[in-house]
């Protein structure tokens, strides 16, 4: 393989969940983004605080406990309208960050179909590496720079295209591409579409490509009200440790369907068996588009519910979780309006949740807007 493994870095990679909180109009260059419009009262960050306190976490993501959580979730804790959405807003907007930015990124083009997009300041390490990427100077695929970034022609088959890359990924390293998990992504222009290559997962926002992932809801019914199963990530994870989460969540490698990989996740994340994890119910999709230094996720969420015994208890069996809690869905929503406790995209389909089982209503100002922007990415 051409090119030195050597390279020195001019980048430093940011890796702070606590982002700036902007989102403006879609780029023409960039078709596929969706924009959605707030209403201005949403475009600024909202900061609860009740009498001295300032409800925060801090960027490690770790510095609350499930009494914080629980004190926090009450409708008494502080003195908020339940009826203002605003901060479901702001965590739409932590979703989708950056697009701004859109002009700094190259099309990554195979066959003639746009399958990702690749900041500039990125594609000139992969340079080197003549035998694999090739840079066309030509404006034709919608990049401002007057290029697009395309593989050799040499690499024709998806296994060739899936090795060469792969080694150009480990020649980069950790430093540059952080969290490496030796797992594939299938790389494709859009779902149900034939697949190039596959792409190791920690790679994928760097090179643009549609991640797609399953996310479901495990609830029960007690007395007339839902109560959410909500687990709390292990402080071992790489990404958000510590953090809230979805009773069951992952992504969707190469090669495996939608249900079976919920399946799978159900098992290892919560010790829920197959004949109940069968029973899930899939119930949609979410999506944003986040741009954070060279990164840019174009992320699809698969949305399901799963409606549980009450005398079920999840219990984690990879190691990924590490408790969980049952709280009233109502609770749930409050702990999103005020805090960033949850990992982000979390946010995203219990709000989806929350709007399905009537827990907005059309009379909230802004439940139009909010409704629309829980699919701001390309939903494609």
């Amino acid at each position: 393989m051409a090119g030195s493994c050597t390279l020195p870095l001019s980048y430093k990679i940011q890796n702070s969940f606590v982002p700036s909180l902007c989102i403006s109009k879609a780029s023409p260059a960039f078709p596929m983004r969706t924009s959605t419009q707030f209403p201005s009262r949403f475009l600024t960050h909202a900061c609860f605080k009740s009498k001295s306190t300032t409800l925060s976490v801090s960027a490690a993501g770790t510095s609350f406990t499930w009494d914080d959580v629980l004190r926090i979730s009450q409708p008494e804790s502080l003195p908020d309208d339940p009826s203002d959405i605003s901060g479901f807003f702001q965590k739409v907007k932590i979703c989708n960050r950056g697009s701004e930015k859109q002009s700094e990124f190259l099309p990554f083009v195979i066959e003639d179909e746009i399958v990702g997009y690749l900041h500039n300041g990125f594609a000139q390490h992969l340079k080197r590496f003549k035998d694999v990427f090739f840079f066309p100077r030509d404006d034709s695929y919608g990049g401002r720079i007057g290029a697009h970034v395309t593989l050799h022609p040499m690499l024709g088959k998806p296994e060739d295209r899936t090795g060469a890359v792969g080694d150009v990924v480990k020649c980069l390293g950790e430093e540059l591409i952080p969290g490496i998990r030796n797992e594939l992504y299938p790389v494709k222009s859009s779902f149900g579409s034939r697949v190039f290559f596959s792409l190791e997962r920690a790679a994928a926002p760097y090179f643009g490509i549609k991640a797609y992932g399953v996310q479901m809801n495990g609830y029960i019914e007690r007395n007339g009200q839902k109560l959410l199963w909500i687990g709390k990530r292990s402080q071992g994870k790489a990404t958000y440790p510590g953090m809230l989460d979805q009773l069951v969540a992952g992504g969707l490698p190469h090669g495996i369907a939608c249900g079976e990989n919920l399946v799978k996740e159900c098992e290892e994340e919560a010790g829920i068996p197959r004949s109940i994890a069968n029973e899930a119910i899939p119930v949609g999709a979410v999506s944003y588009m986040d741009i954070d230094g060279y990164r840019y996720k174009r992320d699809v969420l698969f949305c399901y519910d799963l409606k549980l015994p009450e005398s079920f208890r999840p219990e984690n069996q990879d190691g990924e979780v590490d408790s969980f809690k049952l709280i009233p869905a109502r609770h749930v929503a409050n702990v999103i309006r005020r805090t960033q406790f949850f990992k982000p995209n979390c946010s995203l389909v219990i709000i989806d949740f929350l709007f399905r089982h009537g827990y907005m209503k059309p009379e909230h100002f802004g439940y139009l807007d909010l409704l629309q922007s829980l699919r701001s990415g390309d939903c494609s």
